[in-house]
């Protein structure tokens, strides 16, 4: 009953969980689309707001250039009048000192006359020339008066202006900013994004890949005297245990045993690869020893977390060995006093290992038998001779392969249809086995949805292991 309530509360809680969730993303989103509104309605009535102040400045600032030429010329005007009203004024000063008595009684009577018209005139011009003055300078102080309040009309638009724009949207602004100055590499990257990966796979596969496929294939021993004998696989199986047998298992795959067997645990597979055991997770191992003197014992093996997985035993007689990756090794049975037998390749200047990313091989001598696990079950495919074919040669998904007999020719060739290898469906490179043998395989090259989710680490730390052939 406390499971079904705790359950219940759980359920509960990851509802009210998902619905806050939703509740705030679309409060989020909302609210973001409305400031967006907002600021766009902000920015175009600014907008607009600013052309009208600059253009009214515009209108402002030739109405003051107007004004100024207007006041320039009445004070030219003023001048000019002024220096008229002087020149009158001695003209008529002038003439009056030409007025004695000499002159009036014994002069020219005719030249007399002509000086007091020459007299009047100047004196009438000069009461122009200064009521002109007079009149300017009222109308200079009208402009004036004017101009001031031009300036001030011309201040106060200047003012609205530089209001306007100090009040830019700052979104908008950085927007636009970071648009023209990133634009260019901006489109390059999509450019990368969207046909980058295409055109990668177009030189990997129709320019790389012929190239670097045409090595010397890689052969890691002789014509065996026996071939490994490999079970059909089941989601569970079950190991038969002689006396004298010992089964070092994986925990996990550790289902149900026959009492009376005994059960100790192995840290390590083989102490004299201690480094290759801890990187396959072949570390603390269940062993298990048949104690009795007669009779069989039996041990149950399935992986219960994966349901994807299937097991299946592979029998290597004496004689006979089998080049194994140990990540798909779940345990090995043995002789009790007996060592398990196991041969390093090395391959670092073979141009074959550099392509598929394997330097080092694995062979697994018998006799043992060898418990593997693989997606969707195991199956072995047997190279003989068949009528019409020279050379028994097949290709198989490289992520598939679990293992081969060391005497089969390997090599990787480039997958047969650009189509599956570009849609993540197949890898760059098949591998190809040619002669007479046998090699083991996954059913699919997927290993759950455990593996599915694996990430970047998890694909670096896959490249790392496949280099050192685990």
């Amino acid at each position: 009953m406390p499971a079904v309530v705790l359950k219940f509360l759980g359920w509960l809680a990851q509802k009210f969980g998902v619905a806050a969730l939703i509740v705030l993303v679309v409060l989020a989103v909302g609210g973001l689309w409305l400031f967006i509104q907002e600021e766009r309605a902000h920015e175009l009535s600014r907008a607009e707001k600013l052309v009208r102040a600059v253009a009214e400045r515009d209108r402002l600032l030739a109405v003051q250039a107007d004004v100024a030429r207007r006041l320039e010329t009445l004070r030219a005007d003023i001048e000019k009048q002024r220096e008229r009203a002087k020149q009158a004024a001695k003209v008529v000063a002038t003439l009056r000192e030409l007025e004695s008595w000499w002159e009036r009684w014994f002069g020219n009577r005719q030249q007399q006359s002509a000086n007091a018209e020459q007299i009047e005139r100047m004196e009438k011009t000069r009461k122009d020339a200064l009521g002109l003055v007079d009149d300017f300078q009222r109308a200079v102080t009208k402009t004036v008066f004017e101009k001031d309040g031009v300036d001030l009309a011309v201040r106060r638009v200047n003012g609205e202006v530089a209001l306007l724009e100090e009040t830019r949207s700052k979104a908008r602004h950085y927007v636009v900013a970071a648009w023209d100055r990133w634009k260019w590499w901006l489109g390059w990257a999509l450019a990368g994004y969207f046909f980058g990966p295409t055109l990668w796979a177009l030189a990997l596969y129709f320019v790389a890949a012929p190239l670097m496929a045409r090595g010397r294939s890689i052969r890691l021993g002789p014509e065996p005297a026996a071939l490994p004998e490999v079970g059909e696989s089941r989601v569970s199986i079950e190991a038969r245990l002689q006396p004298g047998d010992i089964l070092r298992i994986k925990e996990k795959f550790l289902q149900a045993s026959d009492e009376g067997v005994a059960k100790h645990t192995r840290f390590v597979l083989d102490w004299r690869i201690p480094f290759t055991s801890l990187a396959c997770g072949l570390v603390e191992l269940v062993e298990l020893r048949h104690g009795r003197a007669d009779g069989e014992a039996r041990v149950t093996l399935s992986n219960g977390a994966d349901p994807h997985l299937e097991m299946a035993q592979i029998t290597v007689p004496a004689g006979a060995s089998l080049v194994l990756r140990p990540s798909f090794l779940a345990g090995v049975v043995q002789r009790e006093g007996e060592s398990l037998a196991i041969r390093r390749h090395w391959r670092i200047f073979r141009w074959q290992s550099w392509i598929s990313g394997q330097f080092r091989f694995f062979e697994f001598v018998g006799p043992c038998r060898l418990y593997v696990a693989g997606s969707r079950g195991v199956r072995a495919e047997v190279l003989a001779e068949r009528e019409g074919a020279s050379a028994p040669a097949r290709r198989t998904n490289q992520d598939a392969t679990i293992g081969f007999t060391p005497n089969l020719d390997y090599r990787p060739v480039r997958a047969e249809s650009f189509w599956h290898y570009y849609r993540g469906m197949n890898p760059l490179f098949d591998d190809l086995f040619a002669g007479r043998g046998l090699f083991v395989l996954q059913e699919t090259a997927t290993e759950g949805s455990a593996a599915r989710a694996a990430g970047f680490w998890s694909t670096v730390w896959n490249g790392v292991l496949k280099v050192f052939g685990l």
